[in-house]
């Protein structure tokens, strides 16, 4: 099947995906969750269950998203597998007296997300907790390490159709997400990616970098914000364009982060960062390589 058929198989019936790339680090010891609190913006309570958190400098810029999964002997935080190196470091640096160990399963454990799809679906193939990775409200499962993860891959690829890495990628840049390495790197605050909306609790202890996120909360605004585009007569637009104004072309305003075509708007839709005070029309972005006349840009949202 094209990937336009696997689409309409994903957002009719679902699909699983093999997060297989994502770093994992299994954290154990009495002080696990207190530790945590201290290095996330998300509230870790003990619940069982899942939920996205960023990892923060003092200067309230990203070192990481992740997800966080809590079982009743260990948590699990996974993030994109570019912060391999960096992010354990991070999550170290911090471990002075703490009752807390760190392991790296990236090898040895497996991790599946089944977007669309709810946890009651698949329990019956192993445990599985609600989830939203792609802008789908759906379900990941953990094959925890010295487990055989194979059975349960099988089991779930053969009652859902499976999502490769191409159609991740339209379903995540159609729901606005952002990705490490695209939108996402060590100078992102995460209000200007939207992560304030869904990876930080506001209202938490302390942590690492909270002041300034609180304090960027307080004013009210950052100086440049994710959005969404779509072209406005399904032009092509090229990741890493440059945004102006069709009426000053040679004023910056963004940056266009990534693209892909959208089968639901049947045209190419775009994610990028627009400046807080840019006007929402009359948008352009301009092939970084000079090659294509400027593609005007509607804003979906």
């Amino acid at each position: 099947m094209s990937i336009r058929d696997d689409y309409a198989e994903v957002k009719k019936r679902g699909g699983v995906f093999d997060l297989k790339s994502r770093l994992k680090l299994l954290f154990t010891g009495n002080d696990r969750i207190r530790y945590l609190n201290g290095q996330v913006t998300a509230k870790l309570t003990g619940a069982i269950g899942i939920q996205p958190a960023c990892v923060t400098t003092a200067k309230g810029k990203l070192c990481a998203d992740v997800f966080i999964s809590t079982f009743p002997d260990a948590v699990m935080v996974d993030a994109d597998g570019l912060v391999a190196e960096s992010l354990p470091a991070r999550l170290e640096k911090y471990i002075v007296a703490d009752d807390v160990v760190i392991e790296d399963i990236t090898s040895s454990a497996s991790l599946f997300h089944c977007a669309g799809i709810p946890a009651e679906q698949v329990n019956d193939i192993a445990p599985a907790f609600a989830s939203n990775r792609l802008g789908i409200p759906g379900a990941d499962l953990l094959i925890r390490s010295g487990e055989d993860s194979r059975p349960v891959w099988e089991k779930l690829s053969a009652r859902f159709p499976t999502i490769t890495d191409e159609l991740a990628e339209v379903l995540r840049i159609e729901a606005g997400i952002p990705r490490w390495g695209y939108e996402l790197d060590e100078n992102t605050l995460p209000a200007e990616a939207g992560l304030d909306r869904t990876h930080v609790d506001f209202h938490k202890g302390c942590y690492i970098g909270q002041e300034v996120i609180s304090r960027i909360k307080s004013v009210g605004h950052v100086n440049r914000s994710l959005r969404r585009f779509v072209s406005h007569n399904r032009e092509i637009i090229t990741a890493k364009s440059r945004i102006s104004s069709v009426d000053a072309l040679e004023k910056d305003l963004g940056i266009i982060t990534s693209s892909a075509f959208s089968f639901a708007l049947d045209r190419v839709i775009a994610v990028g960062f627009l400046r807080r005070g840019a006007l929402e029309s009359g948008l352009v972005s301009t092939d970084p390589h000079g090659i294509n006349a400027p593609v005007l840009l509607d804003l979906i949202d």
